[in-house]
């Protein structure tokens, strides 16, 4: 006779633990449990049915593998922290019994952990457990970058210490160092809630936000308890991965840091990096190495025709054709793969070029000069990521320019982010002290300098090509900054293309008429205001009238008035029906064509396209339900669904056009 199983022991019962559960099989507290579960990735899980797993389940348990918390029992963090619990009650315990020698005794070897008091942990080994391979922490570091970027930039505070604040700030420097250094960065972006970064390390894309250098306002419902130990993790991992991509491109790490130049707000000019990849006499010979070496196709004709006339016939043959299928393994080697589509209509791939590192050296022939209102971080580090090794700025901005005087010769575009104005403030004091606006004298522009708005570096870069610099003039109206993370879908809006190219013919119908109403309007309204100075003065003349016979009228005469008022329009709307009809009439009898009102041919072709867009669109409908018809009603709901979606996202489409229209439209008015 089998074994009666009992209920509870078996199943998804067995499978799932709940949170309490845990934590008594572990023997530690609620926050070292989370803390224990964020550090070695384990998660609340939702069974199918918590009834099948626990009896006393509510709608807020937390549930967890049982075999995860059987992983967590093996756990060296555990110990370490047992011992802290053990110290704290030993504390506890020695305040309880007035002993303060003693207490003070084991706080202070508490707070030295070299003394044999309060044990130190690390996370070393969760990192390389969790990231068996690189490749693996670098699919795992957006998430990352963007936390430690986020705690780098937050004020000190009791849950946020300074010294947490000062080590994420460093890592991200250094981070930063590396991709200046390998030429990583690919795109970015200015957006509401921060600057975006792209960067392609290994073959990885790694995407991260960085909020810009605003005062921070510490909000108190936010949980900083759970952010540090994520912080904490990400701490260790970017130390990791630093170490690992600076050793892969030879440089030496971690790089001198100069406390000094740091307090006088250097940032990425207070570490000094060390190794072979930074000698710079070493970049261009590097290139030439790197770059296809051809000979001189006269000399090796020459050397060709010796050959011919010393070796044998036979031989001379042999290393022809030997000479030819070199020739032809280097153009082989030396051409670059083209993916084109197979079909017509295939999908078009990005073909890749020659010259890869272009976009790497992007700003490499530029010298830059920073206005003080314009951001110095991201502007500093997105132009030396692009080649640009000279860049300078104000001295009031920070340490480590390459020059503070805004007059120096060698500086070849300088960035501005406030409209020039004239210097010439009355001296009445009339004038507006504008403090965020530039007062130049009149031509005190550096000559042969180009002036540009931060916006054209970003621009530059993710089109991979310096843009026009007068569109981008202080004081000029700014193109649109486009993500360069969307991708274009045949169909949907595409803010680059005109306006009429990508809207549908009903949408331009209906757009064209809507100018037309209004033109109409203000048309009627400019004619109104002449008919009402016509209605006055024929006023004036009936009440001078009205007095000379002494015609006044009394309210109820008024009334009476505007009730006939009402019924002859009436009547008048009634006598035209009729007038119309009786010409219809006479033009059967005489013979001649009726006379109509006159319609201009434009909004004849236009009532003539609306009338072909429905009859196409009725049409089409038809066919269309009756297609569905043939469905099966599986097939059928997936249809609608896919109609619904689609009809959706063209529903966003049409507003987006409608606000371009509209912004057209009055940019049109502006200039006109």
């Amino acid at each position: 006779m089998p074994r009666i199983k009992k209920k509870g022991q078996a199943g998804a019962a067995k499978n799932y633990v709940t949170r309490n559960q845990a934590i008594r099989k572990l023997q530690i507290s609620l926050p070292d449990f989370r803390q224990l579960c964020i550090w070695k990735g384990i998660y609340p899980r939702e069974p199918r049915s918590k009834k099948k797993v626990s009896k006393t389940a509510t709608s807020s348990t937390t549930f967890y593998f049982t075999k995860d918390i059987q992983y967590l029992l093996h756990e060296p963090l555990l110990q370490k922290f047992r011992d802290q619990k053990v110290l704290e009650k030993k504390i506890s315990r020695a305040l309880g019994r007035g002993d303060v020698t003693d207490a003070k005794r084991l706080e202070s070897n508490a707070a030295r952990p070299e003394k044999t008091g309060r044990p130190r942990y690390t996370l070393d080994h969760v990192i390389r457990e969790r990231y068996p391979t690189f490749v693996d922490s670098l699919r795992d570091l957006d998430d990352c970058l963007s936390m430690l970027f986020l705690f780098a930039n937050l004020p000190s505070t009791s849950s946020v210490p300074a010294k947490m604040i000062a080590r994420c700030e460093r890592l991200c420097l250094e981070f930063q160092h590396y991709l200046i250094v390998s030429k990583a960065v690919t795109k970015s972006f200015l957006s509401i809630k921060g600057i975006y970064y792209q960067a392609n390390i290994q073959g990885e894309d790694i995407l991260w936000l960085v909020p810009y250098k605003f005062n921070q306002r510490i909000v108190g419902d936010i949980d900083f308890r759970i952010m540090g130990t994520f912080v904490e993790f990400y701490m260790t991992l970017l130390g990791f991965v630093n170490f690992r991509l600076y050793t892969s491109i030879g440089l030496k790490y971690p790089p001198k840091f100069d406390a000094v130049r740091d307090e006088n707000a250097a940032e990425l000019g207070a570490f000094t990096l060390e190794g072979k990849a930074l000698a710079g006499a070493e970049e261009p010979r590097q290139r030439l190495q790197d770059a296809p070496h051809k000979p001189d196709p006269m000399v090796q004709a020459a050397v060709n025709k010796v050959l011919k006339t010393i070796k044998n016939g036979d031989n001379e043959t042999a290393e022809e054709a030997n000479g030819n299928a070199d020739e032809t393994e280097q153009e082989a080697s030396s051409a670059i793969d083209k993916f084109e589509p197979t079909a017509a209509g295939g999908d078009v791939l990005p073909q890749p070029s020659s010259s890869g590192s272009g976009q790497a050296f992007l700003f490499s022939n530029c010298t830059f000069y920073l206005s003080r209102e314009t951001p110095r971080q991201p502007l500093e580090f997105l132009l030396k990521a692009f080649g640009c090794k000279r860049v300078g700025w104000d001295a009031v901005l920070g340490d480590g320019a390459f020059t503070t005087d805004e007059l120096d010769p060698s500086i070849t575009h300088q960035i501005v982010d406030r409209p020039l104005i004239q210097a010439a403030i009355e001296e009445n004091g009339d004038g507006e002290d504008n403090q965020t606006s530039q007062k130049l004298a009149v031509n005190q522009r550096v000559p042969g300098r180009t002036y540009v708005q931060p916006q054209w570096v970003w621009d530059s870069v993710n089109d991979k090509e310096l843009k026009e610099p007068h569109m981008y003039a202080p004081g000029a109206s700014l193109p649109p900054h486009l993500s360069p993370f969307v991708k274009n879908v045949q169909g949907a809006y595409d803010p680059t293309i005109p306006l009429e190219e990508q809207e549908p013919e009903a949408e331009a119908l209906e757009a064209a008429d809507d100018e037309n109403v209004e033109e109409d309007a203000e048309a009627t309204a400019d004619g109104m205001d002449v008919a009402e100075l016509e209605d006055e003065d024929e006023e004036e003349d009936g009440d001078e009238e009205d007095v000379e016979f002494g015609g006044l009228l009394d309210g109820e005469d008024v009334a009476e008035d505007e009730d006939e008022g009402d019924d002859a329009e009436e009547d008048d709307a009634e006598e035209d029906d009729v007038a119309l009809r009786q010409q219809e009439l006479e033009a059967e009898l005489t013979g001649a064509p009726v006379k109509s009102k006159a319609v201009s041919s434009k909004a004849k072709a236009r009532e003539d396209a609306k009338k072909a867009l429905s009859k196409k669109s009725r049409e089409e409908a038809e066919d269309l339900e009756r297609a569905k018809g043939m469905l099966s009603k599986k097939k059928r709901k997936l249809f609608e669904q896919m109609v619904y979606t689609n009809n959706k996202k063209s529903a966003e489409d049409q507003k987006l056009r409608a606000k371009r229209r509209k912004l057209e439209k009055e940019k049109g008015k502006g200039k006109a």
